[in-house]
C-alpha cells in the first residue's frame, strides 16, 4: 500500500502528466495538495479551477456540477475498485499508456479520469465573450500545419462531428507535427500503442453529459461555444514543454 500510495502521490504532484509534462502550474498543485487530491492510498477527485458556473453562458451550471461530481467521480470510484488487486505500477500515467494490456475496469476508468482531469484544465472562463485564440509559438505551430488558425478550427470541428456517439478530439503534437485525432468512449491517443511519442495538446469531451442539458443533441452548437472558453495560455504551457 505504502507503494501504491507514492505513485498516487507522485501522478498528482507531476500533475498527472501526458509525456514528462505538468498538467498543473506550481499554484495548482499547492493547493491540489493542500485540498487532498489524493487520500487513504485512492484517487481522490481534483478540485476545479474554478467554480462551476465560471463557465457560463458557454456551459452551464448543472451540467459542469454533475459532470465534475458524478460523472468524473464514478471513474475514479471505478478505478479505484478495479485497481484493489492490480499488482502493477499504479500511477495515472503508466496505467493509460499501458491501458490496451490491461482490463477494461481499469483502462475505460483510467481513460476517464485521466481524459477529464485535462479537460478541466484547458477551460477557462471568458465572461465578456473576448475573442479568444493562441498566441506564441502554438499560434505559429498552428498556422503552419493548419494554413490559419481559423483554419484549424474549421478542421477540428469537422473532425470533432465525425465520432459516432460518446468519444473525444484531441489537438496532439506528433513528433514537431500537430494533428486532430479521435478517440471513441474514454480512450485518449497515449492508449493508442506503448510509447508512441504522441503529446496530448488539447481535449474535448463530446460525450452528450458534456452538453446535453444545454445543447441536446446540437454538437455543433456545443463545438461552436467551446471555443470561447478554451484556455490557450494552458494549452500554449503543453506545447511548449515539448
Amino acid at each position: 500500500m505504502t507503494d501504491r500510495r507514492s505513485f498516487f502521490r507522485k501522478t498528482f504532484l507531476l500533475g498527472l502528466s501526458a509525456t514528462g509534462s505538468a498538467l498543473f502550474s506550481n499554484r495548482q498543485l499547492e493547493a491540489l495538495e493542500t485540498l487532498g487530491a489524493f487520500s487513504d492510498n485512492k484517487f481522490v477527485l481534483p478540485p476545479l479551477p474554478y467554480a462551476y458556473d465560471a463557465l457560463l453562458p458557454y456551459i452551464d451550471e448543472q451540467t459542469m456540477r454533475v459532470h465534475h461530481t458524478r460523472h468524473h467521480q464514478a471513474y475514479i470510484d471505478k478505478l479505484n475498485q478495479a485497481l484493489e488487486n492490480y499488482k502493477g505500477e499504479s500511477d495515472l500515467d503508466t496505467l493509460v499508456k499501458t491501458a490496451l494490456k490491461l482490463s477494461p475496469a481499469i483502462r475505460n476508468n483510467a481513460g476517464g479520469h485521466y481524459n477529464h482531469t485535462l479537460f478541466w484544465q484547458s477551460l477557462k472562463p471568458n465572461p465578456d465573450g473576448k475573442a479568444n485564440k493562441p498566441d506564441g509559438n502554438l499560434l505559429t505551430a498552428i498556422e503552419k500545419g493548419f494554413g490559419s488558425f481559423e483554419g484549424f478550427k474549421t478542421e477540428f470541428q469537422k473532425k470533432a462531428m465525425t465520432v459516432f456517439g460518446s468519444g473525444w478530439c484531441w489537438l496532439v503534437l506528433n513528433q514537431e507535427r500537430l494533428e486532430i485525432v479521435n478517440s471513441v468512449n474514454q480512450d485518449n491517443p497515449l492508449m493508442l500503442e506503448s510509447d508512441n511519442g504522441l503529446k496530448i495538446i488539447l481535449a474535448l469531451d463530446l460525450w452528450e453529459h458534456a452538453y446535453y442539458l444545454n445543447y441536446q443533441n446540437k454538437r455543433a452548437d456545443y463545438i461552436n461555444a467551446w471555443w470561447n472558453i478554451v484556455n490557450w495560455s494552458f494549452v500554449g504551457e503543453r506545447f511548449n514543454q515539448h
